[in-house]
């Protein structure tokens, strides 16, 4: 079978677990080249993943015809030129979360994937290929839990990148809390519900470091949402949890309840001394969806493979972003906002 020659973009945190899965874990699957403008993750490419063709501009990186696949792990202020440019260049095209920050700039980049259907696109929303997520999808469309009345999705990062957050949050373009954030459990909502978000109210607060205010982003936000058929959402995002990476999705129905992931238990180990009894945690993303990323990357692949589209598509990123974008302004005003579609 044919092995797709893949290109990636970003060697940071969440770049170097798709670098190491697609140089390592991903069959049909060679990471043929890799860009950054960062010398230590170029060394990082060439030293711990076998890259030979580095580049620090992406320009550069795209025109080799030898890329077939493009890896978007990329500042998410660039995605949307990045993603337009790959497409031009008649590669296929992963690109991670949020599909951009700006709804014009992402409505545009929909339009240019859309008109090459033959290029495969897929976007980051790896909880979606998450066997417990996708076991709890499976139950609520067989009626397990009757009709969906109320979803709840928690994401709270550990405290260690915290201060690191603080020191780099004037520079990081992050979009806001609910955009960095919340977007997946954004997706989750839709994904689980087969509704579209129609209205928002979301609140934050900063309490372990108030110097946040000044900067415009959120320690700790919360908001809930209005669906089309009036369904309810509850989203709970932070970046300051202590006893680990804390992940939790709750779906209550009209003849029963599943909840995923209550406790981010980081495997089936129990510890049981003079502290009590203590289930080890999940301390990070890439630990607790370790296999999600892989399950993504290879369906990526097998897409391309297959001439087929993935079932996360550019859409997804759209309206997913239109929620996160419409929380941050419901917070920044302290208003309840519609979204239009």
């Amino acid at each position: 079978m044919e092995t797709i020659k893949v290109g990636i973009v970003g060697l940071g945190r969440l770049g170097k677990v798709h670098g190491e899965n697609l140089a390592y874990n991903i069959p049909n699957c060679e990471l043929y080249a890799a860009c950054s403008p960062v010398e230590e993750e170029l060394k990082f490419a060439k030293e711990k993943l076998g890259v030979t063709n580095v580049y620090t501009e992406y320009s550069e990186m795209v025109e080799d015809k030898d890329i077939q696949a493009i890896f978007i792990v990329s500042p998410s202020g660039l995605h949307c030129e990045q993603i337009r440019i790959a497409m031009e260049h008649g590669k296929h095209v992963f690109s991670e979360k949020p599909i951009g920050l700006d709804i014009t700039e992402i409505e545009r980049t929909v339009a240019v994937i859309y008109s090459y259907p033959k290029q495969v696109f897929m976007l980051g929303f790896m909880r979606r290929y998450d066997e417990s997520y996708q076991y709890a999808k499976t139950m609520l469309e067989e009626g397990a839990i009757g009709e969906l009345t109320v979803i709840r999705s928690y994401g709270i990062d550990p405290k260690e990148g915290l201060e690191s957050f603080v020191k780099f949050a004037g520079a990081s373009n992050s979009g806001g809390l609910f955009a960095d954030m919340s977007i997946h459990d954004i997706d989750l909502i839709r994904w689980f519900s087969n509704q579209e978000v129609k209205r928002v109210w979301a609140i934050g607060k900063n309490t372990a470091y108030p110097e946040l205010d000044a900067l415009g982003e959120l320690e700790t936000g919360a908001a809930m949402l209005q669906l089309t058929d009036k369904t309810i959402g509850i989203l709970v995002a932070g970046r300051n949890c202590y006893h680990g990476y804390h992940v939790e999705t709750e779906l209550i129905g009209t003849k029963g309840m599943l909840r995923i992931a209550q406790i981010p238990e980081k495997n089936l180990v129990t510890i049981m001394n003079e502290q009590g009894i203590v289930r080890p945690c999940s301390q990070n993303f890439p630990e607790r969806f370790k296999q999600a990323f892989i399950n993504e990357e290879k369906e990526f692949i097998r897409c391309i493979l297959a001439g087929e589209q993935p079932e996360v598509n550019a859409n997804d990123g759209l309206q997913s972003t239109k929620v996160a974008i419409a929380c941050q302004k419901s917070f920044e005003e302290n208003e309840i906002m519609d979204i239009l579609y």
